[in-house]
């Protein structure tokens, strides 16, 4: 129970499957650093510090949970936190071989350092970050997937990417 462990990822946004996969961690780890990466290679609807405010809202209940930025390779950001646990979630059977491939790949760089794969709760087997913006932006329903801060941050962000004419330009979040 003392270990640090963190769990890295883009959180764009944070969504009830990403605070469920942290809380559960919480309960193993000491402390878990939620680790919000600054250039994924991904389209981002949030910046950086709009990601962590998210993420620190959603979890600010979690004693042992803080949310931090990172830059450059996960190993590093870990070894500089003297994390020993590296938490992923794992949704569905596709998830594993990336999930798989990444830990041999952290462990070879930081051989200390452990993997841990959370299995998702079946209620969130199907969320991810990018399918929930894709239906937002398209006037969905999203309110039984995120909280509502999250909600409140997705409304602004459509707002502020209209157009005069129309309601939403609209991208693919499939990147």
């Amino acid at each position: 129970m003392g270990d640090i462990a963190i769990y890295p990822g883009t959180f764009d946004p944070i969504h009830f499957g990403h605070m469920d996969i942290a809380r559960r961690a919480a309960q193993l780890f000491g402390r878990v650093v939620v680790a919000v990466y600054y250039r994924p290679n991904k389209r981002l609807l949030f910046s950086t510090e709009e990601r962590v405010a998210l993420a620190r809202e959603a979890l600010h209940d979690i004693s042992n949970i803080e949310v931090r930025p990172y830059k450059g390779l996960t190993t590093t950001f870990a070894e500089s936190l003297g994390a020993r646990v590296l938490v992923r979630g794992l949704r569905v059977v596709s998830d594993f071989e990336l999930e798989y491939q990444m830990a041999l790949t952290n462990n070879q760089l930081a051989p200390q350092l452990e993997t841990v794969c959370l299995m998702t709760r079946k209620e969130y087997a199907f969320l991810t970050a990018s399918i929930l913006k894709e239906i937002f932006m398209l006037g969905g329903d999203v309110s039984t997937l995120v909280a509502p801060h999250v909600v409140a941050a997705l409304t602004r962000k459509r707002e502020s990417l209209a157009c005069p004419g129309d309601s939403v330009t609209l991208v693919s979040l499939r990147d």
